[in-house]
C-alpha cells in the first residue's frame, strides 16, 4: 500500500510542478488545487551601489572623450528592475555628463607631466567645476581646485624624493612627496585607481602623518584613512565650496534639482522628520563630602561587644 501511494504522490507531483499554481504536497497527492497567490522576491539595490537619478551612457568602445554624455533619468527606479525603490527622486532639468578622467599619471623617471588649463567649466551631474586641460594631442577634464583658472599650468610629478617637495596648489604629488600638514584633494585608495576621496565640491583633507610607507589623512567629517604612499593626490581644495552654504530658495529651485515633494499632510513631529522638542532634564546636586558612616553596637550578656552596620535604614539616626 506504501508504494503505490508513494507512485501515486510521484505522478501527480510532477505533473502539477509545471504548473504555475503552488501546490502544497498534500494537495498534490490528494488532486486538490487551491488558488494561491505567486509571490515574487525583489531584490533591492544597495545603498551607493547604483545611481537612482540618472544613467549615464558612455561610449561602446570605452575610449576617453570630452564629448558631452547623454544622461537618462531613472526617476528613482532600480537601474535592472525597473521597480521604483525611491519615492522621492523624479524630474529636473534636462543635463548632459562631462566624463572627468580621475587618473593623474606620470612618468616615474624624466620630466614631468606639464597640463594647460583652457576652461573652468560646470557639470550640471555634480557640484564641482571642472578644468578642461591641454598637454600636446592629449584633452582631458580634470577636477578644479580653488584658485585654479584659465591659463594656469599644473604639473602632475611621479617620484617620491627623499625631501618633501614644497607643494603648489593644482599639482599632483604621490602622497609621499608632500609635507605633514598639506591640505590635498582627489586621493586614490590605491595606487592606480583613481581619485576616491576629497571630490565633492568644496572638501579638503590634511596629511597628518606618515607610518612605514602608509601616508594618513584626516577628512572635514573628521575620518582618518591610511593610504599607500604612491597613491596620487592634488594639492588644495575642490572648486565650489560655496555649494554648501547656498540656499535652494523655492520649492521650484527644488523640483529643477530633481527632488519630488513631500505629501504634504500634516503629521505628527518624530524622531526621524525633524528634532523632537523635550523638556530639559531635572537639576541634581551632588555633594562632594562623603556621609559619615554610622555603627551600631549590640551587646548582649555573656558575650563580646560585636560591632556590625545596622541592616534596616530605621536603625540609622537621622
Amino acid at each position: 500500500m506504501s508504494e503505490a501511494l508513494t507512485r501515486m504522490y510521484t505522478l501527480r507531483f510532477s505533473y502539477l510542478a509545471g504548473k504555475k499554481a503552488l501546490v502544497s504536497p498534500c494537495a498534490a497527492l490528494f488532486g486538490v488545487q487551491t488558488r494561491t497567490k505567486a509571490f515574487r522576491h525583489i531584490e533591492l539595490p544597495k545603498v551607493g551601489a547604483v545611481r537612482l537619478r540618472y544613467k549615464i551612457h558612455f561610449p561602446e568602445d570605452g575610449q576617453y572623450t570630452i564629448e558631452p554624455l547623454r544622461v537618462t533619468k531613472l526617476a528613482g527606479r532600480d537601474p535592472l528592475t525597473g521597480r521604483v525603490v525611491h519615492g522621492k527622486i523624479g524630474g529636473g532639468i534636462k543635463m548632459k555628463h562631462l566624463w572627468v578622467d580621475i587618473h593623474r599619471t606620470a612618468p616615474k623617471e624624466g620630466p614631468p607631466l606639464v597640463e594647460r588649463v583652457m576652461s573652468i567649466q560646470r557639470d550640471l551631474t555634480r557640484n564641482a567645476f571642472v578644468a578642461l586641460t591641454i598637454s600636446g594631442d592629449k584633452v582631458r577634464y580634470r577636477y578644479a581646485t580653488t584658485s585654479m583658472k584659465p591659463g594656469d599650468l599644473i604639473t602632475t610629478y611621479g617620484d617620491i624624493p627623499r625631501i618633501p617637495v614644497r607643494p603648489k596648489e593644482g599639482d599632483a604629488h604621490p602622497l609621499g612627496a608632500l609635507p605633514i600638514g598639506t591640505k590635498v584633494c582627489c586621493i586614490e585608495n590605491l595606487p592606480g585607481n583613481g581619485a576616491r576621496f576629497a571630490i565633492h565640491a568644496g572638501v579638503t583633507a590634511t596629511i597628518t602623518r606618515k607610518i612605514s610607507g602608509r601616508v594618513c589623512f584626516t577628512l572635514p567629517n573628521k575620518q582618518e584613512f591610511a593610504v599607500p604612499q604612491e597613491c596620487m593626490a592634488t594639492v588644495g581644495q575642490v572648486s565650489n565650496p560655496e555649494y554648501s552654504s547656498i540656499p535652494i530658495g523655492s520649492a521650484q529651485a527644488n523640483r529643477l534639482l530633481g527632488n519630488r515633494p513631500s505629501s504634504g499632510l500634516w503629521h505628527r513631529k518624530t524622531g526621524i522628520h525633524g528634532r523632537k522638542l523635550r523638556n530639559p532634564k531635572k537639576l541634581k546636586v551632588t555633594s562632594v563630602e562623603p556621609k559619615p558612616k554610622t555603627v551600631v553596637g549590640l551587646t548582649l550578656p555573656g558575650l563580646p561587644k560585636i560591632m556590625v552596620r545596622p541592616p534596616i535604614r530605621s536603625l540609622v539616626p537621622v
